[in-house]
Parts: structure tokens; sequence; C-alpha cells
């Protein structure tokens, strides 16, 4: 059961060789028979046109059921490129300027200062040139911190994240996240670095003060009901919860395991993450999604703003998130693993390939996309018209995503 009707076609129809799409099902099953992966799926997709759609493996090893067409994955920072095309939808209709100080929708966020060195034992605090923008919220340029600082971090003012009760702060809503993180000072004043950050969460609650709605409603109604995206949301109600896919990683000798067993049984972790709303709405890393789901979603991308004639956004807004915005100097993206993050921009929500490596040699400049922490990413290449998800639920991430990436592009057939 999958939800692309309309939305498929023969790999032949539109350039794409079905010899090198099978190859693709048959490195993500090597995956799963040399035990890296309990399962995973991938699609692939063409001038609007779905050619490739493949379950493998299992969702579950210690149930051992089989992968599902409708398997339900959380996407985790996969959600980003969703609250940005939340915020684009607000822009086009002239609720938001993404060059205005963030403090003009969000008053908790004026006249902060910055730390002069995030590193330090003390907080010495510097007056930034300026304020953050929306565009900085967008982009990752405003000077916020990542959340691992919350709980690793050792410097004074990470200290200060853990006074303010953010290292819980799933225990708040996203209001509740605002208020604390205006009291705390930024990493860096707004602009000067590209700093990988909550500034996506901080957006959710944009979009609720200028809607007016919660963000998950805000959600439904702009963007996953327009586009038939059934089954994304913040939570898995039980009605669905044997779709819920498990997560899994490698145990002291490298054997998989489950990790979350969402189900409840043997390796839960939090039996109720991602089964019961949560209170804090995470447009950093809070939604599940499906393959079909995503798919739709990256269409709707790669078609410039429309899908099967219902249009959420104008060309314009799309080639503006999904365009290089740091300045030379912030380029490539400071990110580990480095290699991964090479030849790498930023736009609005979405990583922005600037220029080409030896990472994935195949990978076009103009491509964009982003990853999710628990092993899924997307990619789609503008010029070639291809679209890419690759789904696992595997920590640490795993290199399938990178495997599949050259099997793509080189199944596009010379026109």
């Amino acid at each position: 059961m999958h939800n692309l009707d309309h939305l498929t076609a023969d790999p032949g129809d539109v350039g794409l060789s079905k010899e090198g799409l099978a190859r693709i099902a048959r490195i993500a099953q090597t995956f799963v028979d040399e035990g890296q992966l309990a399962g995973a799926f991938t699609t692939v997709a063409r001038r609007g046109k779905v050619v490739h759609f493949a379950p493998c493996g299992l969702m579950d090893i210690a149930a051992e059921r089989p992968m599902a067409d409708n398997a339900i994955f959380r996407i985790y920072s996969m959600t980003k490129p969703v609250a940005a095309v939340g915020v684009m939808i607000l822009l086009e209709e002239g609720k938001v300027d993404l060059d205005a100080p963030v403090a003009e929708y969000m008053p908790e966020f004026g006249g902060m200062k910055a730390v002069a060195s995030p590193d330090d034992d003390e907080v010495v605090l510097v007056e930034p040139e300026r304020e953050m923008t929306v565009r900085d919220l967008m982009r990752h340029t405003a000077g916020l911190p990542g959340a691992n600082r919350y709980l690793a971090g050792q410097a004074a003012v990470d200290r200060l994240y853990r006074e303010k009760g953010l290292d819980r702060f799933e225990d708040g809503d996203l209001a509740d996240m605002v208020a604390k993180l205006g009291q705390i000072p930024l990493l860096y004043p707004p602009g000067c670095k590209w700093h990988y950050s909550v500034a996506a969460d901080v957006l959710g609650r944009l979009i609720e003060v200028i809607s007016g709605r919660g963000f998950d409603a805000f959600l439904q109604e702009r963007i996953f009901q327009p586009l038939g995206m059934a089954d994304t949301d913040f939570y898995v109600p039980a009605e669905k919860l044997d779709r819920l896919v498990g997560m899994h990683g490698p145990d002291e000798v490298g054997k998989l395991r489950v990790i979350d067993a969402p189900q409840g049984g043997t390796g839960a972790i939090r039996p109720d993450a991602f089964t019961i709303k949560p209170s804090l709405l995470s447009a950093g890393g809070g939604l599940v999604s499906t393959a079909a789901d995503f798919t739709r979603f990256c269409l709707m991308l790669s078609n410039k703003g429309e899908l099967l004639g219902t249009r959420l956004l104008q060309p314009e807004s799309v080639e503006e998130m999904t365009r290089n915005q740091l300045p030379d100097e912030l380029v490539p993206l400071d990110k580990k693993p480095v290699e991964r993050y090479e030849g790498l921009g930023f736009g609005l929500g979405v990583s922005v390939r600037v220029a080409r490596t030896d990472w994935v040699p195949s990978s076009q400049v103009g491509e964009y996309g982003w990853i999710g922490g628990t092993s899924t990413e997307f990619w789609i290449s503008p010029q070639d018209e291809l679209v890419s998800v690759v789904l696992a639920q595997h920590m640490p991430f795993s290199p399938l995503s990178e495997a599949v990436k050259p099997l793509v592009y080189a199944a596009l057939n010379p026109e």
C-alpha cells in the first residue's frame, strides 16, 4: 500500500535504466544480508514520476516484521526542510520578511548579546553588529546552539543551557523553548558562522506566532493534506503502531540489535517516543513519515512547488530555498564527517552543493537535500530532474545512502 497513484512510470519513459535502478535494490539488500542494516527503503523519481520504490529487509529484527510499503520512519532532521517550506508559504502571503529581525515576531530574541568565545570557562559578552534575521534561522547563521551542547558541552555557556533546563526541553513546548533560548547569550554573532543548531525549532515557533495555529496543525493544513502525506506527523497513533520501524544499531560485537522497539518489548529505550503527541513539536527533528509521503514532498520541490495540480509554492520561492545562501567564507559547512560536507553550502533548510568533490564524485553542483541522524536522506538534482530518498533506522548513520547515490546517477540514460 502506498499513495503514489498517478505518480509512477516505467524507468525508460523518463530516461532511466531499469537495470541501473535494479542495482539500487541489490546494494540495499547486500547491506541487509551482511547484517549492516535490518531493513531499508529506497525510492527514485525523475521528471515528476516515481520509477523505483523498493522496501527490503525487516522493520524489526526481534519481531521479524518484513519492511512494508507503508512503513513509518522517524525522519529526524529531514523535518527541517518541511519547516522551511512552511516559512516560505508565509513569506508568499506577505506575513514574514526573511531579512527582518527575528525579534519583530518573537520579542524574546530582542537585544541578544553573544559570548566572546563559546569554549571559555567564563561568559564574556560582546555586542553583535546586527540582530539575527529569519534568514539566519533558516540557514543556521543565527548564532544559536546545537542541541548537543545542551547535553555535553563543558564551557560556561553550556552550563547556562542546562541551568535553564534546555537539556530537558521536551518537557515544555516551543514557546517555552524560545523563552529560555532568549535568556542565554548567542554562541556567535549572527551571520559570522554556520553552526548547525536549534534554529529550525525556533522556526516552528515562528510559524505558530505568525499563523496563529499550532505548528502541527499548520503543517497538516498547509503541507501534508494538500500533498496527500497521510502518514506524516509528530507521532504514530495506536492504530498505525505496527507500521513504525524499529531503531537498530550494533551491539558490543557489532551484531545488529534493536535499540528502540516502539511496540514495546526488549530494547525499548523510550516506549512513548513517537507514539504519543509530544509537547515540544520539534521542527528540527520531530516528524515521522513514509517513503511514499516524503517522496511526494520531494516531488513538490522538484516540480518547483507543485504536485498533481496542487501548488504550495511559487517556483521563485523554491529557487530561493535551494540556492546557496552562505558567503564564500562560510563554505564548506562546518560539520563532521568533514568529507561528507566538502563542497556544500546551505540554502533555506537544505544543503546545496556548490562544488564537486571526491565524496560522491557523481554529485552535481546544484544538488540539494538533507539527512536525518538515524540513516535517512533525500537529495534532489534540479539539472537532472532527479529525486532520491533513502530511509533506514540505524544508529550510527549508515553509509547506504552514500552507496545508492552514484547508482542513481549511473542509471541516467544518455539522451
